[in-house]
């Protein structure tokens, strides 16, 4: 299947791919937009995160993408992380509509970002049920690579069915969902980057949630053309250089995008640490491939703002 031309694509603003503009330089992506609708007053607290704002708040998503944008960010993620067919019919929106919710968060983040790019969040099934178990992967024991991609199918037709430039397959946490999101990606024939959650065990050995290395799953797609980026989101900022060293072995663009350094004081019930990300960090993870660098939950606009001061830009760049 091929996925019709769409204006408002890069290429069809004249702008290079984003492919192309990785094999230029650094390319600086945005930063929470779940921790940005929060801060701004918004109850994300709900199964569906911050896509219920699709519906019940558009503009406050525009908000949110602008002030990345605004702070240096040259792509916008869509809400629709957790925006999936089965989260909105459990909350009584009928198929037509979610596809329509979906399509939205592409057309928002656009209008938010303005130049540049918009990245397709598709989160893992693990989202789609709001337990945590996005942070262990324990439903691919129970649900097939098949059911799998016929999960993600529909979105991802949707993301780019209303012009996203590429699809960002973000905290994936076991291999089986990965090879799930590769293959969809390669029947539909539509670029994503992948983008693994990860852990860094006692050996110093780089794994999956699942507890698979991950320099196995990153080798699986080096011959793959739809996968234009593979790296690692929704992790410690301490786990982001073995990583990237990790991810090297498939020989393509490193994708980084970590949560904050604080941490979650379950009996304080408050974030501990230092908020943001240190930009002193950057040049070494640029040095060892990263190319795509932005920030997960709990990183702000702000936060944006000191990276894109660390980071040489292929932004602009012509076609």
């Amino acid at each position: 299947m091929s996925t019709p031309r769409v204006p408002g694509r890069a290429e069809d603003r004249g702008m290079r791919s984003l492919a192309s503009a990785l094999a230029a330089g650094t390319v600086l992506l945005d930063g929470g937009l779940s921790t940005r609708l929060e801060a701004r007053g918004h109850d994300v607290s709900s199964a569906l995160w911050s896509a219920r704002l699709l519906r019940d708040d558009p503009a406050a998503i525009v908000a949110a993408h602008a002030a990345f944008a605004a702070a240096g960010a040259q792509v916008a993620t869509t809400a629709s992380y957790q925006a999936t067919l089965e989260g909105f019919a459990t909350t009584g929106v009928s198929r037509r509509r979610a596809e329509a919710l979906i399509e939205r968060s592409v057309i928002l983040a656009r209008e938010g970002q303005g130049e540049g790019w918009v990245a397709g969040s598709v989160g893992p099934y693990g989202a789609m049920l709001a337990d945590g178990s996005e942070y262990t992967g324990a439903y691919v024991s129970e649900v097939d690579i098949r059911a799998l991609r016929a999960f993600h199918r529909p979105r991802m037709e949707l993301l780019m069915g209303a012009g996203a430039d590429v699809l960002a397959c973000e905290t994936v946490p076991a291999a089986a969902e990965a090879g799930a999101l590769v293959a969809e990606a390669v029947h539909l024939g539509v670029p994503i980057w992948l983008s693994l959650t990860t852990v860094v065990d006692d050996d110093g050995v780089v794994r999956t949630r699942r507890g698979e290395p991950a320099a196995d799953v990153y080798a699986l797609v080096a011959d793959v053309p739809e996968v234009v980026a593979v790296g690692v989101n929704c992790t410690a900022p301490a786990a982001i250089g073995p990583t990237v060293a990790a991810a090297a072995v498939a020989g393509k663009p490193v994708v980084v995008y970590p949560n904050s350094r604080e941490v979650w004081d379950a009996v304080g019930r408050r974030w501990t640490g230092s908020p943001g990300i240190s930009p002193d960090d950057v040049p070494g993870w640029v040095a060892a491939g990263a190319r795509l660098v932005g920030g997960c939950c709990r990183v702000r606009p702000e936060h944006i703002a000191a990276l894109a001061a660390a980071l040489p830009s292929a932004f602009g760049t012509e076609s």
